[in-house]
């Protein structure tokens, strides 16, 4: 493994141990009787202070509710891209190896939100149509954040058009502040939801990228002077004939 893998690696795991100690933390340090139904919750004075500070805002909920469909859609596309690869190839050992691994990763990232729905750290601070939700980490936070950056690298693998990937560099990068900061100022959420959603993704994607670059899984993908549908296999070229072993 190379440094510079090693060095994603041990961010990924210091993200998650850093996650996993902020939950206790949660669990333990100034918790009140601060939400709705006498719900409970740690940092009660830091969450309390910044949820008057901001008030609530049910249309940036709203709205950023709706884009948390897009992480979702990204998801599903590249979900499509491995099928389309799969019927194609006729094989899963020649679909390309770095949309398996996005595939478990996106796995992996649904069952950390399912595990926290059925495991409620604490509750968001307003009802949601009448009904009290859990909202330990936020989950649409978690979801943009763990999702939205595998489209730039899967982009920036599969093509060598600058525009392209500036293109999408910028799109990511401002979509997902924009909803990191709607999430946090809408008031549907504590501060700490949004902070330990921040800590996980942070965690897990630096995990995976460290495992794929250790793997050289990467690296195995379709040669970079392919053309961008080549690349995504979408137009049945000798490419999609090749073996995944002599990509």
């Amino acid at each position: 493994m190379k440094r510079n893998e090693k060095t994603h690696l041990w961010e990924g795991i210091g993200f998650l141990i850093v996650f996993l100690l902020w939950t206790v933390l949660i669990r333990c340090v100034d918790v009140q009787v601060a939400g709705p139904n006498q719900t409970k919750v740690g940092f009660a004075a830091f969450n309390l202070w910044f949820h008057k500070l901001t008030g609530v805002h049910m249309t940036i909920y709203t709205i950023t509710d709706w884009l948390g469909l897009v992480p979702i859609a990204v998801c599903l596309g590249f979900g499509m891209v491995g099928v389309f690869q799969l019927i194609r190839r006729r094989s899963l050992l020649r679909v390309d190896s770095d949309i398996i691994i996005l595939g478990l990763y996106y796995i992996l990232v649904i069952l950390a939100y399912l595990a926290f729905e059925m495991i409620p750290i604490n509750y968001r601070p307003v009802l949601i149509n009448g009904i009290l939700e859990a909202s330990y980490p936020s989950s649409t936070t978690l979801l943009v954040l763990s999702v939205m950056p595998t489209m730039m690298f899967q982009i920036d693998r599969r093509t060598n058009k600058s525009l392209v990937r500036n293109v999408t560099g910028i799109f990511v990068i401002a979509f997902s502040t924009f909803m990191v900061i709607g999430r946090l100022i809408s008031g549907v959420h504590w501060a700490t939801d949004i902070i330990a959603s921040v800590l996980l993704s942070a965690g897990l994607l630096k995990s995976c990228r460290s495992y794929e670059r250790a793997r050289g899984l990467l690296r195995k993908s379709l040669p970079r002077n392919c053309s961008f549908p080549e690349r995504l296999s979408l137009n049945g070229n000798p490419a999609e004939d090749t073996p995944a072993s002599t990509h």
